[in-house]
């Protein structure tokens, strides 16, 4: 296992329920997040936790990008989650391809291939899902009447029509929007800007994040979030997560000027829409570059926040910043989502965030103000020179973190004494403040990791239970600053050729980066078990309902046998069921597993042939519930093309 290729840049979608792609049978799944409110939660009945156990295979697809000829890259990871709509299930891949297939069945009904240049080295090779929209005005047998909506990696959204694939030519150019140009700063090269998922729809306005290429530089690419046209593809407004505008409040927390020269702090996870209110909610992430914030001094508002932006101008209506002046990678990758919350007597609409500091935090929708308490704490000041961490960031007090906020060397843990030992010496050695230490020249312990905390798997709500079922990881990584002139390009290069460290040379800046996990000698975490696991919080009272270990990793070899709920790192999100049903993939193990709601009693299992790091989904077409996952792999997640679909047996 090599932790540290776990790279998480990535992005799903969502869209309105006021439009027809959303008002659809409770058996379909239209948009990524279920429905606009982004909840994963599903009406269906029929799959139960007493009858789980009898679900079996009923069909799988290959998409094939795993054979020789399609030349895909290692990293290549089929991540999509399935949209069922109007008797089709539509899917889409890291190469820039999209399928129809009868979700009956797995039947292909067609295949479109944008040709994406496999040469391009893309920092996340992947690609989530597709959303769609349907044209009102147009007659009911009109060609793109109803119009899959894809984005490519290279920086294109792309429509087709849904019944044969072609292109919608009156959408932008040929059927294409080019989102690379009009950017306040240019990407430097291809691989730093990508679209890696969807855009929500509200309406006629079709809206787009981005995934930006961090660590690299100070002026990586801007992350605007754009609108445009979704018939014409004609631009509507353009919203920059890094104010420009000096009059502005937020201005004057980019101190020096630093907003007008600082990239990044984009939204390149999923955005979710109350079309009742005209808004979406957007959580931007981390300005460039992570891990030293001299170049960009101040609280760097928008960035790291949740922010509800008005759909007909892109105005600030409201924002919510989870974590100031970011040190640590800790953007905003979980989506939002929207869910009305009675607390104290009185039911708000809320929007939840999940964050990679393991914190859920409950806010008002309409407003921003937190639902559930928050206060601002002080936290440690960094002592690497031109850095300013700032002295405050909130926590939540009623919500417990959903992941560790400390870890002592004391507290580490092995297979046996040796590896114990050698976790110990090695956690002793590291600056260790808690979950907000900067990083430093000596080397911090940075606890949760990039990874989290919860990811970009995002939650899951049971709409009528009221829990909220998060995913955690719960691994310590390394984070050391290393003056420029101390380190060659050259020796960088070198030494992470020669170990399981990045190495990033920060770009406009005058220290390089390196980090990873914080491991045993043989590769095992050297915090506490488990290092997954499913978090749910009952949302009535603010409180964790339950805990149970996700996944599991083997012992390494020469190890004595070791329990068997270690937990798993893990990438990829669950969904609920009205009947009381978690689904969840995401682990290393490679397993699609089910737990009780209720409990968090895992109630079933099964193997896939590469692992599940993506989202399921769920649906029924003839009267069958139908169970889905892409078990797509990646790096250590293992290789796989799979679209898998579980049901019960036929009566």
């Amino acid at each position: 296992m090599n932790p540290n290729r776990l790279v998480i840049l990535a992005v799903a979608l969502s869209c309105t329920r006021s439009e027809s792609a959303s008002v659809s049978r409770d058996g379909d799944w239209p948009v990524y997040g279920r429905d606009a409110a982004g909840t994963r939660f599903s009406p269906l009945t029929q799959v139960t936790p007493a009858n789980v156990e009898s679900l079996t295979v009923a069909w799988s697809y290959r998409t094939r990008e795993t054979e020789p000829s399609f030349r895909a890259p290692d990293e290549a990871s089929l991540e999509v989650t399935p949209l069922v709509v109007d008797g089709s299930m539509y899917i889409s891949t890291p190469l820039g391809r999209v399928m129809a297939l009868d979700p009956a069945t797995g039947a292909e009904r067609w295949v479109f291939d944008i040709q994406l240049d496999r040469s391009i080295d893309f920092g996340d090779f992947t690609n989530r899902g597709v959303a769609t929209w349907v044209d009102q005005a147009a007659a009911p047998n009109a060609m793109c009447r109803r119009r899959i909506i894809v984005p490519i990696l290279d920086g294109r959204l792309l429509q087709l029509d849904a019944r044969d694939g072609k292109r919608c030519t009156a959408f932008g150019l040929n059927g294409e929007v080019e989102l690379r140009s009009a950017l306040r700063i240019a990407p430097f090269e291809p691989p730093a800007f990508e679209i890696t998922s969807p855009p929500v729809v509200v309406g006629d306005v079709l809206i787009t994040g981005s995934a930006i290429a961090d660590n690299g530089s100070v002026a990586t690419a801007s992350g605007e979030v754009r609108a445009f046209n979704v018939r014409t593809g004609a631009p509507l407004w353009t919203w920059d997560p890094i104010p420009q505008d000096s009059t502005d409040t937020a201005f004057a927390t980019w101190r020096n000027g630093s907003a007008r020269r600082t990239g990044a702090a984009n939204v390149w996870s999923i955005m979710v829409a109350d079309s009742a209110r005209g808004l979406i909610y957007a959580p931007t992430s981390s300005p460039a570059p992570d891990y030293y914030g001299g170049e960009r001094l101040g609280a760097n508002r928008y960035a790291n926040s949740i922010v509800a932006l008005r759909v007909a101008t892109g105005e600030v209506v409201w924002s919510f910043q989870t974590v100031h002046h970011d040190l640590w990678d800790y953007d905003n990758a979980s989506p939002p989502t929207l869910v009305d919350v009675t607390y104290n007597g009185m039911r708000t609409p809320a929007v939840l965030q999940a964050t990679k500091t393991g914190q859920l935090f409950v806010l008002n929708r309409e407003t921003g103000e937190p639902i559930f308490p928050v206060e601002e704490r002080q936290v440690p000041k960094s002592d690497v020179a031109g850095e300013e961490a700032w002295p405050t960031q909130p926590f939540t007090s009623l919500t417990p973190p959903l992941s560790p906020h400390s870890l002592a060397a004391s507290d580490a843990w092995g297979v046996n004494d040796a590896e114990r030992d050698a976790c110990r010496r090695l956690m002793s050695s590291l600056r260790n403040d808690g979950v907000f230490t900067p990083p430093s020249l000596r080397g911090s312990l940075i606890l949760p990791s990039n990874i989290g905390g919860a990811h970009w798997g995002g939650l899951a709500v049971d709409t009528v239970r009221r829990i909220a079922v998060v995913p955690v990881n719960r691994l310590p990584a390394l984070v050391q600053l290393f003056p420029m002139s101390s380190l060659t390009e050259q020796e960088a290069n070198r030494r992470e050729s020669t170990s399981d460290f990045e190495y990033t040379h920060m770009d406009g800046t005058p220290y390089v980066m390196r980090r990873g996990f914080v491991l045993s000698p043989n590769g095992v975490p050297c915090s506490p078990p488990p290092w997954g696991a499913l978090v749910a919080v009952d949302l009535s009272t603010g409180l964790i309902k339950w805990e149970s270990a996700l996944g599991s990793l083997p012992p390494p070899p020469g190890s004595p046998p070791s329990p068997t709920n270690l937990g798993s790192p893990q990438l990829g999100g669950p969904i609920v069921t009205a009947s009381g049903l978690v689904f969840i993939g995401a682990t290393l193990d490679r397993k699609f597993r089910a737990f009780d709601v209720e409990t968090g009693r895992e109630v079933w299992s099964v193997q896939l042939p590469a692992g599940g790091k993506a989202t399921p989904m769920t649906y029924e077409i003839g009267g069958r519930q139908f169970v889905v996952i892409a078990a797509g792999g990646g790096d250590d997640f293992g290789s796989g093309d799979f679209i898998i679909a579980f049901a019960l047996p036929r009566r």
